[in-house]
């Protein structure tokens, strides 16, 4: 049986990939250090499974990294681990430095000193996944798209240890040898997403009666990715991709935030209708702007596409509605994420 070193994967990517490469067979060894934005109710159907092993700990003890690899010894790491929201990076910069940046650095250097152990055979088949973000390659303007050869950019300190993060992983493999893959993402959306970032806020507030926040002018564009759509390239990848191989990854979805915020109050009206029979838009309110707000993202996937035969499955329209279909189901999950350290407030601000 494959059995694959997941961490990060009690969040919101890791905690579908996990759910979707048990239910394929794969033996998954979970490791997880349950900050805020991790979740054990995310993967409760896999009680009970012999084919998970959930670890709580945290990336940069190499003490226990070093430990699991010796005693399950996986064919491959992947590592969702991360600080990820842009907004807590303007408000805390130093926790995403020590998890993104020294807590990855830990990691590479456990994964590289188990790798080299490794009898032949197993050495070759080894894969170190690294999963990262468009956000390193900064803004753009009206044209253009991310591709795997631009510069990188990035704009906030969330994105900067990303960045650096990366590089890293870049590092190791034309250092020592180290057999890695990195892949960067487009916004995720879908089942499971922490209340604090845009699509799932939005529903929480809109269904709460709350005002419905947009940022600045509400044109900033990003390319959405359904989250289930994610999971199958990086599997992708880690089975057809060259050592030392980077691909972008995206969802052929490039939408403003006001586009977003309209799309979810059109689908609500139809699904669950205010009491006052105004629409949920009426609630949308333009607030002051993130600092340093990239305004748009977009992704060229097509390298994804040609070399290795992987497209995005879902539209947005069908994306969203089936992502707002999850959350009008279970809100009873929403509701034990807000355990009172987060309350749907505004953050990001350096108020």
């Amino acid at each position: 049986m494959t059995t694959w070193l997941v961490t990060g994967g009690a969040g919101f990517i890791g905690g579908n990939f996990v759910l979707r490469a048990v239910a394929d067979g794969v033996r998954v060894v979970n490791l997880d250090a349950l900050t805020y934005a991790g979740n054990l109710d995310t993967l409760s159907p896999l009680t009970g499974n012999a084919n998970h092993v959930f670890v709580e700990g945290n990336i940069g003890d190499s003490r226990l990294v070093a430990s699991l690899l010796a005693e399950h010894r996986p064919e491959a790491v992947l590592n969702f681990a991360a600080e990820s929201h842009v907004d807590r990076s303007i408000d805390g910069p130093g926790a995403f430095i020590e998890t993104n940046v020294v807590g990855t650095l830990s990691l590479l250097e456990a994964v590289r000193d188990h790798w080299r152990s490794l009898p032949d055979g197993e050495r070759e088949r080894f894969r170190f996944l690294h999963v990262s973000t468009d956000e390193v390659y900064g803004s753009l303007v009206d044209t253009g798209k991310f591709t795997e050869t631009t510069p990188y950019a990035p704009n906030s300190p969330y994105s900067a240890s990303k960045a650096a993060s990366d590089h890293l992983v870049r590092a190791f493999h034309h250092t020592y040898g180290l057999p890695t893959l990195t892949t960067h993402c487009s916004n995720n959306y879908g089942p499971y997403h922490f209340p604090e970032k845009l699509i799932p806020l939005i529903i929480q507030r809109a269904l709460a009666g709350e005002p419905l926040p947009v940022y600045g002018d509400g044109r900033n564009v990003r390319d959405w990715l359904f989250v289930g759509d994610h999971c199958s390239a990086i599997r992708c990848v880690l089975q057809k991709a060259g050592v030392g191989e980077t691909y972008n990854v995206g969802g052929n979805a490039e939408r403003q935030n006001i586009d977003v915020v309209k799309t979810i109050c059109r689908l609500l009206d139809e699904r669950r209708p205010r009491p006052d029979g105004q629409p949920h838009s009426s609630q949308i309110t333009f607030v002051a702007d993130r600092p340093g707000h990239d305004r748009r993202y977009a992704i060229d996937a097509s390298k994804l596409r040609d070399e290795l035969g992987w497209e995005p499955q879902h539209t947005f329209e069908e994306g969203i509605a089936e992502t707002v279909d999850w959350y009008l189901a279970n809100q009873d999950w929403v509701n034990r994420v807000l355990d009172g350290s987060y309350r749907l407030e505004r953050i990001g601000t350096m108020a």
